[in-house]
């Protein structure tokens, strides 16, 4: 009889099942210890955008405060995250308004009141908000005008960008001519890379077009539509001068300013030399052009941006340094407290934090922008630091907010904005007071009725409590 035999199956390698078990748990510890590193590894800090606008006022269309105007590419920006209506800068000068800005600290605090002082003599080095980020690690370029007179600390600034000549030198001063302290619009056949302002953007987009080992604070500043308003020719042309319409004016809005009101409307007599000349309209249309190339300008960038590896992680800033008179109020310029002077564009697109289009009618005042932008990129805020970030505001435009806007022009001359009003009171005590629920313009003071002294004295109490005098280090 044939024997079975009992067959066992196939043996085994240990060695085979060893490496098994060891490329398994290799596996598992890989993605184990992959998942650990990314835990461990901190998300990249958005990048900052930040545009700054050399007196450019509320003349853009977001605003609505002007119908003539065309700003397609600030208008694109509006809808890309949310817009300020009642914006207030810090101060209605180059100097004070940027220096306060930069340093976070007021003019009230510095004394930095004039264009010509010397900003660096009172702001100590470091305090600036590019220095902040570069101590957060961040890649600081900048270019053009941010502080004054593009002056600035080297030590805060990885990288800067300044044209020679970019305040006067390549505006082609000797084709300019001159017109009631202005200039005639229509002598100047430029291109757009004549001016300074073209060169700052390619700059802003070069550093844009880089990858960069930090995230990126880039700063760029734009000088136009600040005099001379001089630009190309095609510019001029998307307003003809027949079309041009005044601003809303009344011939005896001064009868109710106090005297030193007065004073500051009056200090430069452009409005005399603008009557005289009859070129009213042939300086608007030359504002209006100004604007325009800078638009331009802003194009470039937000196209240059939607292109670059930053896409998607950079915050946008987009301010101006403080309003401009066109006549109304017989005055023309900044330095001054009222409405024209002291209103901006203010812009912030935060990703994952703002929506598109929004627009909040809430006061907020430029002096927001330093604790805003180190609380969005988590930044811990410098001890000086003195404004209010106003990130709840770009989370809901429509939220809560107490703090109306502070603006100061000169030594203890201030004046405050609401959603509904604006009190100003100069050093002497003297008052204006206007309700823009009724009065947009400012053509009637309020401050003599005695029924509006509640509201003046509740408006009061916002004024800052540190003056220091004018000259004192």
């Amino acid at each position: 009889m044939q024997s079975v035999t009992n067959r066992q199956p196939p043996s085994v390698s240990i060695t085979v099942i060893s490496r098994l078990i060891l490329l398994l748990v290799s596996c598992v510890l890989g993605i184990s210890n992959a998942n650990a590193a990314k835990e461990a590894t901190p998300a990249r800090k958005p990048n900052v955008l930040f545009i700054a606008v050399d007196d450019l006022n509320h003349w853009v269309g977001y605003t609505g405060r002007n119908p003539q105007t065309k700003t397609p590419n600030i208008d694109r920006l509006s809808r890309m995250g949310v817009s300020f209506m009642r914006a207030d800068c810090a101060s209605p000068s180059c100097n004070p308004s940027r220096a306060a800005l930069m340093s976070g600290m007021r003019p009230s605090t510095t004394g930095i009141y004039q264009n010509g002082e010397n900003w660096k003599q009172k702001i100590p080095e470091g305090h600036g908000l590019s220095s902040t980020f570069q101590k957060a690690g961040y890649f600081a370029a900048g270019a053009g005008k941010i502080y004054h007179g593009n002056s600035y600390y080297p030590s805060e600034w990885d990288d800067y960008f300044v044209k020679k000549g970019a305040d006067a030198g390549d505006h082609g001063p000797k084709r300019v001519k001159k017109m009631d302290g202005f200039h005639d619009p229509m002598n100047h056949d430029l291109k757009d890379n004549d001016l300074a302002d073209w060169y700052t953007t390619d700059y802003c987009i070069e550093q844009l077009q880089q990858k960069h080992d930090k995230p990126l604070f880039l700063a760029c500043g734009l000088q136009k539509p600040h005099l001379p308003w001089v630009v190309p020719r095609k510019y001029y042309d998307l307003f003809p001068l027949d079309e041009i319409q005044l601003p809303p004016y009344q011939e005896d809005d001064l009868q109710d300013i106090p005297e030193a009101g007065i004073r500051m409307a009056k200090e430069e007599g452009d409005h005399k030399k603008i009557l005289k000349s009859g070129r009213w309209k042939a300086a608007i249309q030359s504002y209006l052009a100004t604007i325009a190339y800078t638009d331009m300008n802003i194009g470039r960038l937000l196209d240059a941006l939607e292109k670059s590896p930053h896409r998607d992680n950079t915050i946008i800033v987009l301010w101006g340094d403080h309003g401009w008179h066109l006549g109304e109020k017989d005055h023309w310029r900044k330095f001054a407290l009222w409405e024209e002077a002291v209103r901006t564009p203010f812009i912030v697109v935060a990703p994952g934090v703002t929506k598109p289009g929004t627009i909040s009618q809430r006061p907020v005042d430029l002096m927001s922008i330093y604790p805003t932008l180190c609380e969005l990129t988590g930044i811990p805020l410098p001890k000086h630091v003195e404004g209010l970030s106003i990130k709840p505001l770009l989370i809901n435009p429509k939220a809560r907010w107490k703090t109306p806007a502070l603006c100061t022009f000169g030594y203890n001359n201030h004046t405050v904005r609401t959603e509904q009003w604006r009190y100003i009171r100069y050093a002497d005590g003297s008052e204006e007071l206007y309700d823009h629920t009724k009065d947009p313009y400012e053509w009637t003071n309020l401050a003599n009725d005695k029924k509006t002294q509640s509201v003046r004295a509740d408006l009061a109490r916002w004024f800052p409590k540190t003056n220091v005098p004018e000259g004192k280090k």
